[in-house]
């Protein structure tokens, strides 16, 4: 498919740069793409057919299997949907250092026609999460900003405080959890947080390096929020005797905050 250089349309004056469009400038020689639908509210399905996972976002779920809409998912496609609108029905993609996810999508960053980062902007609108998985983890600090206003300001997501306590999880899917640390462990399984008797947060051995071990040590007994994708172990058949039911892999260590 023929694709038209927006290295120009994509230049933007930081005059002409207001609110979340600040947060992640995009960058020169993107190349533009037609959106054939928005998927959810970080999905989008393009023209070529590649389905296209937004780097750094991760909004509510669409409800599935009989299951419900989560709170803020039809605003959030809505929201990705007048922004998709708002740039033509184009946008510019920066693929990421890993092109692919495991169900094949391509992953990338997405900026409008006018040069404005649409994660940072759902973000900043408070109608997702951000997230950081290795190696696709290079615009993490401006879309830490960009949700940080939202949470300040209490938009959408943050009009009410999302962040569970371990005891408070009932089932596997994207949380962010907030608690004291009650031990710390490092073993051939990686490094292990423990979260009361409810939830262990795990950084797997090849993560180990891109993680501040010796603040991993240190956390015992501080209060901690973390984020992720949490997982039933008692399904998987291996939960022992004493171990807590909910794990949280760390992907990053931008999913894991120190609070005091």
């Amino acid at each position: 498919m023929k694709k038209a250089s927006l290295a120009g349309a994509f230049f933007v004056s930081a005059i002409w740069l207001s609110g979340a469009q600040a947060f992640c400038p995009a960058p020169s020689g993107l190349t533009s793409v037609s959106v054939q639908r928005v998927v959810d509210g970080d999905t989008l399905r393009l023209s070529d057919g590649r389905s296209v996972r937004m780097i750094g976002l991760n909004t509510p779920e669409l409800g599935k299997q009989g299951r419900s809409d989560e709170p803020f998912a039809v605003a959030a496609r809505k929201r990705l949907q007048a922004l998709v609108d708002d740039s033509g029905g184009r946008v510019g993609l920066l693929p990421g250092k890993q092109a692919k996810d495991h169900y094949g999508r391509t992953l990338a960053h997405v900026y409008s026609a006018q040069g404005a980062n649409l994660e940072a902007q759902m973000l900043a609108d408070g109608l997702g999460f951000q997230v950081a998985v290795a190696p696709n983890v290079d615009l993490v600090a401006c879309q830490q900003t960009a949700e940080r206003s939202a949470r300040q300001a209490g938009l959408g997501l943050w009009r009410r405080s999302p962040v569970l306590k371990a005891q408070q999880i009932q089932r596997s899917g994207f949380a962010v959890v907030g608690g004291r640390v009650s031990k710390v462990q490092r073993n051939r399984g990686g490094i292990w947080i423990e979260m009361h008797d409810a939830l262990v947060l795990r950084v797997a051995p090849n993560l180990v390096g891109q993680f501040n071990n010796a603040r991993l040590q240190a956390l015992e007994g501080k209060q901690i929020e973390a984020r992720g994708w949490v997982v039933d172990r008692s399904r998987r058949g291996g939960l022992q005797t004493g171990q807590p039911r909910w794990l949280l892999p760390l992907t990053d260590s931008a999913m894991l905050q120190v609070l005091r």
